[in-house]
């Protein structure tokens, strides 16, 4: 892992994605490549007729304070020995950083906490990311104090495409794991792909895995791996995001929705 995407916002959730970024650099020597949105829309303002036009003094404004975030900011990259690079640029969010994002190998961003939305908060951005980025997306609780990616790993596997996808994508960071947990739930019916294969895959890449079939116990697949998350003490996840976009809106499976409301670790997703 090479380029780290960081998502630059004035938001609640700034700090834990700048201690995520600084974390993860450390931990594989990769460069920061800093991307900064102005979001137009907010600047829109509608005359008597309905027609909309961009307010000069509101874009002055923005463009003086996003300034003054970038310098701070860049302050904190220096003092920490990091390598960055600096992108600026208005328009869709979500477009953006998919756009800057190309040949990222990861694209960090926040989850905004459950329950009912501050303006401060983070946006709900990582549903649209996981489903059409290229690269995988690190999810981070607005509240986490960075990403311990030395810590316990936990893989939610279930054979699937997605799940293939996010384990092969985050083989760079498991390497770093302390611990690398594969997890399944329990469930009646076969697996083409069994988590033994999951195993066998990391094996050849150096990486020891202990493999659990979590049991439902009347739980919902969700629950029963937020259960496994807590028992195994678990420092970041990484699963396939469920998925597809449809008119702009990103319909997600109910595991992936759930698990994003609800954790409280990193995640790294990949679709």
């Amino acid at each position: 892992m090479k380029t780290i995407l960081l998502h630059i916002r004035a938001d609640n959730g700034m700090e834990s994605r700048l201690q995520a970024a600084f974390d993860l650099s450390r931990a594989t020597g990769a460069h920061i490549s800093c991307l900064q949105i102005a979001p137009l829309p907010e600047l829109v303002a509608a005359d008597l007729y309905g027609s909309g036009y961009l307010v000069p003094e509101a874009i002055d404004a923005v463009r003086r304070q996003d300034e003054e975030m970038r310098h701070a900011l860049e302050e904190r990259l220096r003092r920490e020995g990091m390598a960055w690079d600096w992108h600026y640029r208005s328009g869709d969010l979500v477009q953006g950083l998919l756009e800057t994002g190309r040949l990222a190998d990861a694209m960090l961003v926040s989850l905004p906490p459950p329950g009912r939305r501050q303006a401060d908060d983070p946006a709900p951005i990582v549903a649209d990311l996981a489903v059409n980025s290229r690269a995988p997306v690190l999810a981070i609780p607005s509240m986490a104090k960075g990403f311990r990616c030395s810590g316990r790993a936990m893989v939610a596997w279930d054979g699937s495409h997605e799940a293939a996808s996010a384990l092969t994508a985050s083989r760079t960071l498991l390497r770093v794991a302390s611990e690398v947990h594969v997890v399944t739930v329990d469930e009646r019916t076969k697996r083409d792909f069994p988590p033994t294969d999951a195993a066998e895959y990391l094996s050849r890449h150096g990486i020891a895995v202990e493999i659990h079939e979590w049991p439902r116990k009347d739980r919902s697949v969700e629950e029963a791996l937020s259960h496994a998350c807590h028992e195994l003490s678990i420092d970041w996840m990484v699963m396939g995001a469920f998925g597809h976009s449809r008119l702009r809106e990103t319909i997600f499976g109910g595991v992936t929705r759930y698990i994003l409301a609800e954790t409280r670790v990193p995640l790294l997703l990949a679709h």
